[in-house]
């Protein structure tokens, strides 16, 4: 089946774990059912807005851990591919966790798994100011496609939407919908959120479905908000705005290829086709 269902929810976590997954719940429960369907939650949507020892005090091994049994169970009683934005589990460093993304399948087993490769060190002139995601987490190095019959799901996470390389990589693997859970703050969020998605999608001439977290969290760190679902044309299909809530759209894959078939930018593309002599 081409047509599938993306939905989006938009978040504002704390650092409760079964406050966030009870919102989770909930959105789930008002989403509109479909035989193929998608469901993509913020980056972080289980623990945010406190220290990042939380983080470090519920990692857990794949498939092991209150989150990940949490989201098991939710996205096999809604029968829904359910991407779990991003969430702590264990590496080999004992003070730093992986962000993985996690998709679980509607019979609630794993589907695929991956770890954030670019983190957010930087300067932003938000109330928090500086920005260390390195100290605390420790970057992937996998490059992940989940192949779900014709949805060709490429995951990413947050910061990585800033790196086309890593979009093209997927594209060239078959992608053909890209995954962008996020926690985008607010200041770099209005200055360029949509920009940046909107251009991934072009670019890839793929969907994207973007759930971001919103609002003013226990910390004091404000997210953007603004989820977002893009067709391939970099078309916006749906706006979350900046409440907590959900996006929900039904796609039509085959609109890829008609969009491929019209500009063949793949084949085009010096950088990536087969140079002649």
């Amino acid at each position: 089946m081409a047509k599938w269902r993306l939905s989006a929810i938009q978040l504002t976590s704390t650092p409760s774990i079964q406050h966030n997954l009870d919102q989770v719940e909930t959105y789930l429960s008002q989403l509109p059912t479909a035989s193929q369907h998608l469901v993509v939650l913020p980056e972080c949507f289980a623990i945010f807005g406190s220290r990042d020892s939380l983080n470090l005090q519920y990692q857990a091994a794949l498939g092991e851990g209150s989150i990940m049994q949490g989201c098991a169970k939710l996205a096999k009683q809604f029968a829904v591919y359910l991407l779990a934005g991003s969430l702590p589990t264990t590496t080999d460093d004992p003070n730093r966790f992986a962000a993985s993304s996690v998709l679980f399948a509607p019979d609630g087993t794993i589907v695929a798994d991956y770890q954030k490769m670019h983190l957010f060190d930087v300067e932003v002139s938000d109330n928090i100011g500086s920005y260390r995601e390195s100290a605390t987490t420790k970057p992937g190095d996998k490059l992940v496609l989940a192949e779900l019959e014709q949805l060709k799901l490429g995951l990413s996470i947050c910061y990585d939407v800033r790196f086309p390389g890593l979009a093209q990589a997927l594209t060239a693997k078959g992608m053909n919908v890209l995954s962008v859970p996020a926690a985008f703050t607010r200041t770099t969020g209005q200055a360029h959120w949509h920009t940046l998605l909107q251009a991934r999608a072009i670019e890839n001439q793929c969907f994207v479905i973007a759930a971001n977290q919103t609002g003013v969290h226990e910390n004091g760190r404000e997210t953007f908000g603004h989820s977002l679902i893009i067709d391939p044309w970099g078309e916006i299909l749906a706006d979350a705005g900046t409440e907590p809530g959900w996006i929900s759209s039904e796609i039509d894959l085959a609109q890829i290829a008609r969009v491929r078939q019209g500009m063949p930018v793949a084949s085009h593309n010096r950088f990536i086709s087969e140079l002649k002599p």
